[in-house]
């Protein structure tokens, strides 16, 4: 059999990685192609940035997941900076799309995909995972947010996240051994020591979209293939399956005003590198999704 080998699964990790439920928000901005294609040769050199219409397209992609496990569940917050692009070695291969074709999946080669750029999350484990499994760039963050809820007195179409900075430090929960750290699954001391997330005030980038009374329509844009570079250099392709449509909401120059985004201090790579390629370029859509509900408790009623 000829071909490459598939990537390693390390333990403890299990592929494929079920979500339990998922509520996403992206937003796209139609940029000039220089500085991307300039940073995408840095991170993902095996990478071309695709162009709509003369312009690259910058994703933020917000998700909170929730993932059930043998011994309980866990829930994940991150966002990804993404460039869609293609490997340099398959543009003949691409068909001829536009963003909002492309946006709506008519692409169903797969090889437009997201380049990862930066990841920022708020699960020690889930930025474990990313960054063996699929060589995402993936580091610490966490989040506030106001996000659309049917476990509200009103439901409204509007979504804001604000990301944190934020570190990862040992857990000394199970310090008590007397030594000047915890020990890892092996029982020695060392990076694979448990590690906890120590949260900071500082906002690293926020976002507000206010979707009300805007026209979207259901798209079908999955499968997404997820791009990473691992340390040896070597392209690896992920692919994301949500089983439901999306939502997409095309924006023009009257309601690129509904999105807000907000850079904090520039100097924090993430930060800098989204205001290089961003700066003031509108956006120019957005799509969301959100699980449905599987279940309702209702309200109590008395018994005579």
């Amino acid at each position: 059999m000829t071909g490459l080998p598939l990537p390693p699964v390390p333990e403890p990790y299990h592929l494929p990685f079920h979500y339990g439920a998922l509520h996403n928000i992206g937003v796209d901005y139609l940029v000039e192609p220089g500085p991307v294609r300039e940073l995408l040769a840095k991170r993902h050199p095996a990478l071309a940035a695709a162009e709509f219409g003369g312009r690259a397209c910058v994703s933020l992609n917000y998700q909170l997941y929730f993932a059930q496990y043998p011994t309980g569940g866990g829930i994940t917050e991150e966002v990804e900076i993404n460039v869609i692009a293609h490997p340099r070695n398959a543009a003949d291969r691409l068909p001829a799309v536009g963003y909002g074709e492309y946006a709506r999946g008519y692409d169903r080669t797969g090889l437009l995909g997201i380049a990862r750029l930066h990841v920022l999350c708020d699960n020690p484990l889930a930025i474990d995972a990313g960054t063996r499994l699929y060589a995402e760039p993936k580091y610490p963050g966490w989040f506030v947010t106001v996000l659309p809820s049917l476990n509200a007195a009103a439901v409204h179409d509007r979504w804001s996240f604000s990301c944190r900075r934020a570190a990862l430090e040992p857990d000394r929960t199970d310090a008590a051994d007397g030594d000047d750290g915890p020990d890892g699954p092996d029982g020695q001391d060392g990076a694979d020591a448990p590690r906890r997330l120590r949260r900071y005030d500082e906002e690293l980038l926020a976002v507000e979209a206010d979707l009300a009374g805007l026209d979207g329509e259901p798209v079908v844009n999955t499968p997404i293939t997820g791009y990473g570079t691992d340390q040896e250099g070597r392209l690896l392709a992920g692919p994301l399956l949500v089983h439901q449509p999306y939502r997409f909401h095309p924006l023009d120059d009257r309601t690129a005003g509904r999105i807000r985004l907000t850079l904090g201090d520039r100097t924090a790579e993430a930060v800098g590198d989204l205001a290089r390629l961003v700066g003031e370029a509108p956006a120019a859509g957005v799509w969301t999704y959100q699980s449905a509900p599987v279940a309702a408790h209702h309200r109590a009623y008395y018994l005579p």
